[in-house]
């Protein structure tokens, strides 16, 4: 279940409903009752390597087949 709170309560208890959003609980801040935000963690990027997937390209595959001549022209 979310926590959902008026703004001016959102805006004494900042601190709080960080806290519990970090945790993993969804805080829904609202304004007259109606939902209108959603505090979320923010999350560190994931760590990427470098280097290429290693794939196979059946013999045959369309890839290989030569650029109709509409392509060509559009890349002179």
């Amino acid at each position: 279940m979310a926590t959902v709170v008026n703004t001016l309560e959102a805006k004494t208890q900042l601190s709080k409903l960080i806290a519990l959003a970090e945790s993993g609980e969804e805080v829904i801040v609202a304004r007259a009752g109606k939902p209108a935000v959603r505090l979320v963690p923010v999350r560190p990027p994931r760590r990427r390597e470098f280097g290429f997937e290693d794939f196979d390209i059946p013999p045959g595959h369309p890839f290989f087949d030569p650029l109709p001549a509409e392509e060509i022209a559009r890349w002179e």
